[in-house]
């Protein structure tokens, strides 16, 4: 296709042939026959957006699920009237996310059961490990003895303990379109041959439009339309064992592979940097969430060279609880950015949609100010300037501290906004997307009339 009058951020306006990847730039290009044109009107083109972190399957089952926390659900009351309103999914669960204790305590079989007792429930705590089964849903799972029914690290759903279902993809593949999102590297753990031989094929049906790249277990294979990463590690502070960290990352750099490790808590990051100085590192090594992070590590983590994928979203998601619930002193340390950048560690941003909001502008945003939902500024020193938030989400898949340019050879995934590069980056709006392109085919095109997916 053929994209003309488009400005560069650098305010150059230019022409752009675009297929697999942008063969022709120049300040005019002549249309060729039957050449789809778009008008860009002087609005800006930037690289596709990539999300670096995300959970595919989860976020599209979370759009049908009931939302049992903060901010739309905050007490018992709203939680008991979320869950008996709720519909239950195909396989007759009730499936409920994004609980935190904040709305009514620790939750358990005995508390579920006393809203839903007929119905089987699982509500999912906000932060992803937990899950929580009332009594009806234990007896499904051949569990009726289970004392509590928190369930830790066990996945069901899709899950192992049920059927399996693949929830489709359309509707969040076409969300991600309108946002300008090109790619999405999806950090759900355990990923196999089958997972990945599914984004395959939705990716290649256009169900899901974005390329696919993904944290998978090793031994996987990558398939035509789907990329290989690092394998997805993960790491909680009750079970950390640094031998056993140090074998895994040893075998994963031995099958040609890196090692993207789960790290939230200072003791997760520590037994990390351990694991990488004995075991040695590999340059697709990465550290997922980096959600805490002293100043005794800066240095540590620019030594070893890993790169940092994190979330500066949850400063506007959830910054009024961090206020409130940590330390004073451990504010300035939470989802940094600016520090990482000024010791030359690699560096680039995600959602972990569904956990946190999937609009990649919102994360943006959050980088340059830093603001809560109450109005707070956590960690004035972390913000950083528009133009490299913006780059921040614009990196390979592979490495994705490489910051991808609009230049002849680069992909033909591309984004072009309404506004002028000034206007664009002191919005970071995602309602600013005017085209979103996938290997010179478009994906999202808005007009006059509104909105319209292509």
């Amino acid at each position: 296709m053929l994209i003309q009058r488009a400005t560069l951020l650098n305010g150059r306006r230019v022409d752009l042939r675009v297929g697999a990847t942008i063969t022709e730039l120049a300040d005019r290009l002549t249309p060729r026959r039957a050449e789809d044109i778009f008008d860009a009107a002087g609005g800006t083109v930037i690289p596709g957006l990539h999300d670096h972190h995300v959970h595919l399957r989860s976020t599209a089952a979370a759009q049908t699920s009931a939302r049992v926390g903060p901010p739309t659900t905050t007490d018992p009351v709203g939680l008991a009237h979320a869950l008996r309103s709720a519909s239950a999914d195909a396989d007759g669960w009730i499936r409920a996310v994004g609980y935190h204790e904040s709305v009514a305590g620790d939750l358990d079989r005995h508390r579920l059961d006393a809203i839903e007792s007929t119905r089987p429930v699982r509500v999912q705590h906000r932060g992803g490990a937990l899950w929580i089964v009332n009594s009806a849903g234990l007896a499904v799972l051949g569990m009726p003895d289970h004392p509590d029914g928190r369930l830790f690290r066990v996945d069901i759903d899709p899950g192992y303990a049920l059927h399996r279902r693949d929830h489709p993809l359309t509707e969040l593949g076409a969300r991600l379109s309108r946002w300008g999102v090109t790619g999405v590297t999806d950090a759900t753990p355990g990923q196999g041959q089958a997972d990945i031989d599914a984004l395959a094929a939705a990716h290649h049906t256009g169900e899901l439009p974005q390329r696919p790249h993904i944290l998978a277990a090793v031994g996987a294979a990558a398939v035509p339309g789907v990329t290989i990463g690092a394998v997805k590690i993960i790491l909680d502070d009750q079970t950390l064992d640094l031998d056993d960290l140090i074998d895994r990352t040893a075998r994963c750099h031995r099958a040609g592979r890196g090692v993207a490790v789960h790290c939230v808590t200072e003791s997760q990051l520590a037994v990390t940097v351990a694991a990488l100085r004995s075991a040695g590192t590999d340059p697709r090594d990465r550290i997922e969430h980096g959600a805490l992070i002293h100043d005794d590590y800066l240095d540590v983590l620019a030594e070893l060279d890993v790169t940092v994928v994190t979330q500066p979203n949850f400063v506007a998601e959830r910054g009024d609880a961090y206020l409130r619930d940590i330390p004073a002193e451990d504010h300035p340390m939470l989802w940094r950015v600016a520090s990482l950048l000024d010791r030359r560690i690699r560096l680039a941003l995600s959602t972990d949609m569904p956990f946190g909001h999937g609009d990649p502008w919102a994360a943006m945003r959050a980088a340059v100010h830093r603001r809560t939902a109450g109005g707070a500024v956590l960690g004035p020193a972390e913000r950083i300037s528009a133009g490299r938030a913006l780059d921040l989400f614009c990196g390979s898949p592979d490495r994705p501290d490489r910051i991808r340019r609009i230049a002849v050879g680069q992909p033909g995934d591309l984004c072009v906004l309404r506004s002028a590069p000034a206007e664009a980056l002191a919005e970071l709006g995602s309602d600013m997307v005017a085209l979103t392109v996938v290997g010179g085919r478009t994906i999202y095109r808005s007009d006059a009339d509104g909105a319209v997916p292509s």
